[in-house]
């Protein structure tokens, strides 16, 4: 098949460009170079940031996709350039939305694709879901070939999944583990969370392309699997082979004290709920579906690669400054407060 990808080496998409290359498909790749190495030899790049709409247009011209994946788009003016430059010259398009979508607070932690989308905490989220209303509004009113998938928690060799770190990744947690600072947990770190390694991620993705079965229909993408967030940190601080230091502090706390980092929405509108994914519905179209890296597995081989890849490790004093101060004034608020 020809497809092509908006994006093509984050986190998400890069495991999918891997196996369709390693399955031989005609993959185009449309961005700006500036994460581009390492791609497998097959891959063809249009080098254009897709923001120039008159750029893209004439390097598209007179080109014809079985699939095209949005997977930068976050806005719906920016399905609204995808829908000029692809309408009538794809046969599907796969748009990237995502679980934190799905309606906070939780009424039961059980999550399907009809849950509905509904999160007051974050702006990235409402706006997704404009994203699929438009989309889902093109499909109904012109036919146009759109296919939804909603990614919850995924990640890859490059950075180590937390529950709250600062601005530059995930390094300075794992930092701080090493050296055997406290690390703050957001709440009392039992709720339950669902992590996917983006190489289980991109057999599902896959699948889907080029399933007629899967046009004008959602699906979340996600391992079975969920556990809390005590375990990820302890799963963390074995892989350094060191004791973790936990210190917990409420998603309401950090909220507050966090002005510079939004855990509103990122931890009230999404990672301090308890969330179990239902994927019965992507495995009825993609029956050889199956999540196969464990939570503890993808966190040990995460850890060792950023440990031993300088390009990795990204320090953030302030974050690092912020835990401390925040852990400070919480013993203090609990001393004053015991007199």
């Amino acid at each position: 098949m020809k497809i092509l990808f908006i994006g093509g080496t984050g986190t998400i998409s890069m495991a999918i460009t891997r196996l369709l290359a390693q399955r031989g498909d005609e993959l185009w790749l449309l961005n700006r170079g500036s994460r581009n190495e390492g791609l497998p030899e097959n891959v063809k790049i249009i080098n254009c940031d897709i923001s120039d709409e008159k750029d893209a247009e004439q390097k598209l011209e007179g080109m014809e996709f079985d699939c095209v994946g949005e997977f930068i788009g976050f806005v719906p003016e920016q399905l609204e350039r995808d829908f000029r430059l692809f309408a009538g010259k794809t046969k599907q398009f796969i748009y990237i939305s995502s679980a934190s979508a799905y309606r906070k607070p939780m009424q039961g932690y059980t999550i399907t694709e009809e849950t509905p989308l509904e999160n007051p905490y974050w702006e990235y989220s409402r706006n997704k879901k404009a994203c699929e209303e438009y989309l889902f509004g093109l499909y109904r009113d012109h036919g146009f070939p759109i296919t939804v998938v909603r990614p919850s928690h995924t990640y890859d060799e490059r950075s180590v999944p937390l529950g709250v770190h600062g601005k530059n990744g995930s390094w300075q947690v794992v930092k701080r583990i090493k050296e055997g600072k406290p690390v703050i947990i957001h709440g009392d770190g039992t709720s339950l969370w669902t992590i996917t390694h983006n190489s289980d991620f991109a057999k599902a993705y896959v699948g889907l392309i080029g399933n007629p079965d899967a046009i004008g229909e959602a699906f979340h993408i996600t391992t079975d699997e969920s556990v809390s967030w005590n375990e990820i940190y302890s799963y963390i601080a074995d892989a350094l082979g060191v004791q973790l230091k936990p210190y917990h502090v409420s998603s309401e706390t950090l909220a507050a004290l966090g002005r510079d980092y939004d855990f509103t929405g990122s931890l009230i509108g999404d990672k301090a709920c308890s969330v179990v994914f239902d994927n019965s519905k992507v495995k009825k179209l993609v029956p050889s579906f199956r999540a196969e890296v464990s939570a503890r597995e993808g966190i040990k081989s995460t850890v060792e690669y950023v440990n031993s890849h300088l390009e990795c490790q990204h320090d953030d004093e302030g974050f690092d400054k912020w835990c401390d101060c925040v852990i400070e004034a919480v013993e203090k608020m609990k001393k004053d407060f015991n007199g």
